[in-house]
């Protein structure tokens, strides 16, 4: 019965973070059609009549311009209960520098979407069957691409990057209660394959409160099922890795950040743990040496550091528009990106060498008579 609150609590503090007026955002910028030199923000709009990835290019000062809009040709979807997050997930738009490739999940549509990047410019779409119902979540390392879906009792596929025809042997079942509710709390959260590839990883959060780990070979086949390990505290959600390859989970129950040794054979064994004293902490990324988790319930962001043993601590919080949930950090790590699902805002942040963070603006992306913002990756 406790656990059953505390997950209310969740969703209820998720739900009144429209209440919140934010921080007021400096120098913000829009400039459609903007086409100056440098590197670029892509967030998807999620849009169950017409999902489309929209593009700013991001100047010298880490502030965005509107660059262009391109359709997936699928449809975004909202998870039943969820209200900032509408996949409730993370990494619903992934990008990989090496092969400039950019994949997003069309959860109405059954189906992914592939493109080339150039710049700003996308090109050379490509839209197949996810393998399953409603993708969520989207790992893409060097030629494959590995899919979360969270319909059902959810599954994974694997497919080859540059044709997106699905490899054998990667169809894996979760084995999820699909009954379970509320269902925004119950669909799994993140799929990412491990710094080495030798492993992929994918969280259940409250359906389990487990973290998955399937065995890859060098073909990119996927273990028959996956090690399954609870997590430290409950509900882990999304999740990214250090510089030693250990994984780095937030739990959102307690607002936990934990971390985990993967051993050789898919078993995790925990480094450490603490709490933020936020509410609602989901989303996670690195930047500069430093961890940032998005508590949607507190508007906030918290910044940890990590000891030589794996300890995470807290280094400080800083306050977001409503909602903040996916986020994303350039490669030098100067700047910090987080979509802000209260009022679909994306805040740009300057990533200080302490760990420390200051507003550099905010932009909308403009989805007229639509609410969802989902997904974000960074050039």
């Amino acid at each position: 019965m406790k656990k059953n609150k505390a997950l209310a609590a969740i969703g209820a503090m998720a739900a009144g973070v429209a209440a919140w007026a934010g921080p007021a955002a400096a120098d913000p910028v829009t400039g459609p059609g903007w086409d100056g030199g440098g590197h670029a923000v892509f967030v998807q709009t999620n849009d169950p009549s017409g999902n489309q990835v929209v593009a700013y290019q991001r100047d010298e000062y880490g502030r965005l311009h509107l660059a262009g809009r391109y359709s997936t040709g699928g449809n975004g979807t909202v998870i039943p209960g969820a209200v900032v997050d509408a996949l409730a997930s993370q990494g619903s738009l992934a990008y990989d520098a090496a092969e400039h490739e950019l994949v997003a999940v069309n959860g109405g549509s059954d189906t992914i979407t592939a493109f080339r990047v150039d710049g700003t410019h996308l090109s050379f779409a490509r839209t197949v069957a996810s393998g399953g119902s409603t993708p969520v979540s989207v790992a893409i390392t060097g030629d494959r691409v590995y899919v979360l879906n969270a319909g059902g009792t959810g599954s994974v596929q694997g497919f080859f990057a540059d044709t997106l025809i699905p490899i054998p042997g990667t169809s894996r079942g979760l084995g999820l209660d699909p009954t379970a509710t509320p269902r925004f709390l119950n669909t799994p959260g993140q799929i990412g394959l491990t710094p080495d590839g030798r492993h992929l990883v994918v969280t259940t959060k409250a359906n389990g409160s487990t973290i998955d780990v399937f065995g890859v070979s060098p073909f990119g086949t996927l273990s028959a099922t996956p090690v399954v390990t609870p997590s430290a505290t409950p509900v882990p959600f999304g999740f990214t890795f250090d510089s030693a390859g250990d994984l780095v989970t937030t739990e959102a129950l307690t607002s936990h950040l934990t971390t985990y040794l993967i051993h050789p054979d898919g078993t995790l064994s925990p480094l450490g743990t603490v709490s933020n004293g936020q509410a609602a902490l989901c989303w996670v990324t690195s930047a500069r040496g430093y961890f940032y988790g998005a508590n949607a319930g507190s508007n906030t962001l918290t910044a940890y550091a990590e000891a030589a043993g794996g300890q995470p601590s807290v280094v400080g919080t800083t306050a977001t528009d409503p909602g903040p949930i996916d986020l994303a950090a350039t490669p030098d790590g100067s700047t910090l990106y987080v979509e802000t699902g209260g009022n679909d805002l994306v805040d740009a942040f300057a990533v200080h060498g302490d760990g420390s963070l200051s507003l550099l603006g905010s932009v909308a992306p403009e989805l007229p008579g639509h609410s969802g913002l989902e997904g974000i990756a960074v050039s």
